[in-house]
């Protein structure tokens, strides 16, 4: 019996488009790539790569694959890989990402939390034990000359 695979990325080779002077309130989910030069007011859910054009503004959620943020964002933004923030972007709210790039002149307000998981597995066993603090006992206290 023959197992067939499909290709996933085959399948969402498409980019759909959120054009000037369009508002969209709501959900929006696509597992292609989506770029938004209007303005959308909701949670935004990508496979791929979202790019938010320097007119583009999203107020809500945005997660996705990859992330090119020109304009303004409003809300949490979720990245599995790289997000860049360019010159032109304004992003108020936490973002969490694997990669972020800051281009001089963005504009961010908010927490930045990198994924950390799998760089500091390992690194424990390479410390130097003497560069520890010393565990202080409760009787023991710090004295200086007076």
């Amino acid at each position: 019996m023959a197992l067939k695979v499909k290709n996933s990325r085959a399948e969402v080779d498409e980019l759909n488009f959120i054009g000037v002077g369009t508002l969209l309130e709501g959900k929006l989910e696509t597992k292609g790539s989506l770029r938004i030069d209007g303005k959308v007011m909701g949670t935004v859910k990508s496979g791929d790569t979202v790019t938010i054009g320097s007119s583009g503004e999203v107020i809500g959620e945005v997660f996705a694959r990859n992330a090119i943020v020109g304009g303004k964002v409003q809300g949490n933004v979720i990245i599995e890989e790289k997000l860049i923030l360019e010159s032109t972007s304004a992003l108020k709210g936490n973002l969490k990402a694997s990669k972020l790039v800051i281009d001089e002149g963005a504009k961010f307000q908010g927490k930045a939390d990198m994924a950390l998981e799998g760089l500091m597995e390992g690194r424990e066993a390479q410390v130097n034990p003497e560069a520890q603090p010393a565990d202080v006992t409760e009787n023991e206290s710090l004295q200086t000359s007076g």
